[in-house]
């Protein structure tokens, strides 16, 4: 469909849009919001499709105690255990941005003992595939999708050294090179797209306050529930003191807790997830994006390629040309 087909007022559809190239397709009357007042939707967890099962993998850190201790000595049993709840996403960077994903949330790790520089992403366990490579792919994908806009989170830094965070930093610099866009005051997709600029990077350190090219963190609204009825109600509280003034997430990823996971030993995160879909998407179609204090911006889930996540979030930008008109 082509921004002019789309701007037929009462008859756009921003659903059917080619999901690869959404952005793209966006009618005029879009173009010059601010990126903050338009609803996007993002990966939670974004690299958890290609976690290392192998034992030379430690569980991460932040795992409880008695969990590290199983996993030393009773890895064949524990691993796969820990796998299934770890997993957010099944689907490779490449083919969520395809699916129309424009917000990565991206858990930062060094490997324990690991004497090389090389990280990874981690959620309980480290990814078998390292940053550098998945940036790589981020710019390979945008190459082909020039005016696509993708917003990237990076967070947690789990055994980063000032010396990788430099290192970590001046890779992110190197892969995007001019596709950076610096801090600025409103980006909209049509001063994006006029100065070549196709990532925005958020940087959860201090350090992103001594680089142009990097945005301070982006705040995340997380419930921290692992049912859909508590995470709704957490966030129509948070609704009511209002949203923050630049780009922020609500994360409608529900949260196992470890008595959850012991009632439900031969389930998953997925089939905590799948059957709350229906309710959490019947909320997020009731969500308007813009400026106003209960508006939403970027929308992250877990499983995003499931149950049109995407589409339906794209869709909530019909509610701003209907307000423009």
């Amino acid at each position: 469909m082509s921004s002019e087909a789309a701007s037929e007022g009462s008859l756009v559809s921003l659903r059917d849009l080619p999901m690869d190239s959404w952005m793209a397709g966006l009618p005029s009357g879009l173009l010059d919001v601010p990126l903050w007042n338009l609803a996007i939707p993002g990966s939670h967890n974004a690299i958890t499709y290609c976690l290392d099962m192998n034992n030379r993998s430690p569980i991460d850190l932040k795992q409880p105690d008695m969990l590290q201790k199983l996993d030393k000595y009773m890895k064949p049993l524990i691993r796969p255990f820990v796998y299934k709840w770890a997993i957010t996403q099944e689907c490779s960077v490449w083919e969520q941005l395809d699916c129309g994903v424009r917000y990565c949330d991206l858990r930062i790790a060094h490997r324990p003992s690991d004497t090389s520089s090389d990280l990874y992403f981690y959620h309980g366990v480290y990814t078998t595939i390292t940053v550098e490579t998945v940036l790589k792919e981020i710019r390979a994908w945008l190459d082909g999708h020039p005016k696509e806009i993708v917003i990237l989170s990076f967070s947690h830094f789990l055994g980063l050294s000032q010396e990788l965070h430099t290192l970590l930093i001046a890779t992110i610099k190197s892969v995007f090179n001019s596709k950076l866009c610096p801090k600025t005051d409103v980006v909209t997709l049509r001063s994006l797209w006029s100065s070549g600029y196709q990532v925005i990077v958020s940087y959860e350190h201090h350090l992103a306050h001594c680089h142009t090219e990097l945005w301070s963190h982006i705040p995340y609204w997380w419930a921290n529930k692992c049912k859909a009825e508590a995470l709704i109600e957490e966030f129509e509280r948070r609704k009511q003191h209002g949203r923050p003034g630049g780009f922020f997430v609500t994360g409608i990823n529900l949260t196992e807790d470890l008595k959850y996971i012991c009632s439900h030993p031969m389930e998953s995160l997925k089939d905590m997830v799948m059957p709350a879909y229906p309710m959490l998407l019947s909320w997020v179609q009731e969500q308007k994006p813009g400026s106003y204090g209960d508006s939403l911006n970027i929308i992250a889930a877990d499983f995003v390629t499931e149950c049109e996540f995407i589409q339906t979030v794209v869709a909530l930008n019909e509610n701003l040309l209907r307000r423009s008109t």
